[in-house]
């Protein structure tokens, strides 16, 4: 029997299960299903944010393993792996991703805090929930740094949330978190257990198990991807540029001065950290690491204060070690082809396996890109790092983009109201520099604001800066 399309709950958990078609049989329902692609956002404790970024700490946050952010003060955790028992409500789904905090440099160099979060995993079974994570944490005073791989770092305030007959995505909001006693040592000291951290909302899409699916393909085929790779004397047709343009910047188009968004087009994908600009062609010359590429593909900017700026046509062209990615650059209605946007090092660009891949490589602004940004950064500012990989093997692969899974959308019920409480107070600093406690009391408490429903709908960060 199909569950009810909302949940009442008189906690601070907004919850959204079944989103999507219904299965067609009970038996369908009760089978057990993969979990594959899909989102996490959590911002840890927003307070922690501030600490650390504040005048105390005088410290930063940075992002791996394609991790971006979202919302207000949320990071977004992606490609979702796991299980789900729609008969028992069990779940579990693994994330990629993490968050590095540095804090109070030290004279000599380091810093006294210094913290990685990463690849958070939720598991629910029996009415309870976890969110694990890998931490690397140096401990106060002493320095001494642990690392440790999926740690219990909080409960999950699962009151009034049935899990069971879900469909797909399967969608949590604003679920309430707690710090463990083993997330408290974890956490390098820094919070005491059963300190209130941030809410955890999540979205990820669920599969049938392989044995329920027909198979009727006694023969495999080439791909339509693998059947246009071509391997003659260094032409390629298949290739792709991942770039973000800058994350302040995303921050900026989508946050309160902003109020806009971005549009893709022409096969561009989303990743979450960065744009994927696919079907690449040109030659390439291993021996010289000389490329020459076009993409497909577009990323439109727009936004309340006359922002109106695409870039499409996007090419690569490397030559001595030196890269550069250009764009056409649209503003409104005037267009300035094939623009150098920003410059990199490409010395790393060797094949290997089929496939000449750079990763993450450091991209400057030149003089001409900061005229298409309308001059808000100067020639020399460090954008995005550009991501490149080229197929010079008719059988290689290009690497996943980061999975962020299916849009779930709400549902024509009332959507989900966001919890309101006081934000949390800046920690108190003690002598050495370092909090006496980062444990927030009352200040903290968010109350409930609205009963769950099916909602995942995706927010941007909010950005003060750019």
């Amino acid at each position: 029997m199909p569950p009810s399309r909302s949940v009442r709950a008189s906690a601070v958990a907004l919850l959204a299960v079944l989103l999507g078609a219904l299965l067609p049989a009970t038996a369908a329902q009760a089978a057990s299903r993969t979990v594959q692609g899909g989102r996490l956002d959590w911002g840890i404790k927003s307070s922690f944010q501030s600490y650390v970024t504040g005048p105390i700490a005088q410290g930063s946050w940075s992002l791996t393993g394609g991790a971006a952010t979202v919302g207000g003060s949320q990071f977004r955790f992606h490609s979702a792996t796991g299980s789900y028992d729609p008969g028992s409500g069990a779940f579990q789904a693994g994330f990629s991703g993490g968050v590095h905090f540095v804090g109070h440099k030290k004279a000599g160099g380091g810093n006294e805090l210094d913290l990685t979060i990463s690849r958070p995993t939720v598991r629910i079974s029996g009415g309870a929930g976890t969110l694990y994570a890998d931490m690397v944490s140096k401990e106060r005073g002493s320095g001494r740094v642990t690392t440790s791989s999926q740690v219990p770092l909080a409960t999950l305030g699962l009151s009034g949330i049935n899990m069971k007959g879900g469909s797909t995505p399967i969608a949590l909001n604003n679920v309430p978190a707690t710090l463990t006693s083993q997330g408290a040592g974890a956490f390098a000291g820094y919070y005491t257990a059963g300190t209130p951290l941030d809410a955890v909302s999540l979205s990820v899409d669920t599969k049938a198990p392989a044995a329920a699916k027909p198979s009727k393909s006694p023969a495999s085929s080439p791909s339509p991807s693998a059947t246009k790779k071509k391997e003659t004397a260094g032409r390629f047709e298949d290739a792709a540029v991942d770039w973000g343009v800058r994350r302040t910047f995303r921050e900026y188009v989508t946050g309160s001065i902003g109020q806009g968004k971005w549009t893709l087009a022409g096969g561009a994908q989303d990743g979450g950290a960065v744009f994927r600009f696919p079907e690449g062609k040109g030659t390439y010359d291993a021996g010289k690491k000389k490329l020459d590429a076009t993409f497909a593909g577009s990323v439109h900017f727009t936004g309340a204060d006359g922002l109106d700026l695409e870039l499409a046509g996007f090419a690569v062209r490397t030559a001595s070690g030196k890269g550069t990615l250009l764009a056409d650059v649209t503003h409104g209605t005037t267009t300035d082809k094939a623009v150098p946007l920003v410059t990199f090092a490409a010395d790393g660009l060797t094949p290997k396996s089929g496939l000449a891949v750079l990763t993450e490589a450091p991209a400057t602004l030149t003089a001409r890109g900061a005229r298409a940004f309308g001059s808000l950064y100067k020639a020399g500012t460090a954008m995005d790092p550009v991501s490149l990989a080229v197929a010079v093997d008719a059988k290689a692969e290009l690497p996943a983009l980061p999975d962020l899974g299916s849009e779930a959308a709400a549902p024509s019920a009332t959507p989900a109201t966001q919890p309101t409480g006081t934000p949390a107070a800046q920690p108190a600093a003690a002598e050495s520099g370092f909090p006496t406690s980062l444990a927030v009391g009352g200040g903290a408490v968010l109350v409930a604001a609205a009963a769950g429903v099916l909602y995942a709908a995706r927010r941007r960060r909010t950005a003060h800066t750019t």
